[in-house]
């Protein structure tokens, strides 16, 4: 998937995380911010590095700013902000299911 222009998905709330996307030419670079840096950072970067590869992402600045969201939650917000950053309206839900099996 071709990033095409910047795609933000999430909020600063308590349990949530906004996922910024960005083009780049420089293949997946991730800037995180996390109350947890410590103990999940690594974590976190792990589900998103891993949710960029799955929808054929290979070119992305990510910015994230995390507030101690689950990984189902750091996942989904990566997909909307890809989503939006490639400006994709149609969503293959199918194969998404079958990457929480």
């Amino acid at each position: 998937m071709e990033i095409k222009q910047n795609g933000v998905a999430g909020t600063v709330e308590s349990s949530d995380i906004m996922v910024t996307v960005a083009q780049s030419d420089n293949g997946i670079e991730i800037e995180l911010e996390s109350s947890v840096e410590k103990q999940f950072g690594a974590q976190i970067r792990k589900v998103i590095k891993e949710t960029l590869e799955k929808l054929g992402v290979e070119n992305a600045k990510v910015t994230a700013v995390d507030q101690g969201a689950l990984d189902c939650t750091v996942q989904a917000r990566t997909i909307a902000a890809v989503y939006r950053a490639a400006d994709e309206t149609t969503f293959n839900w199918k194969e998404i299911a079958t990457w929480n099996v």
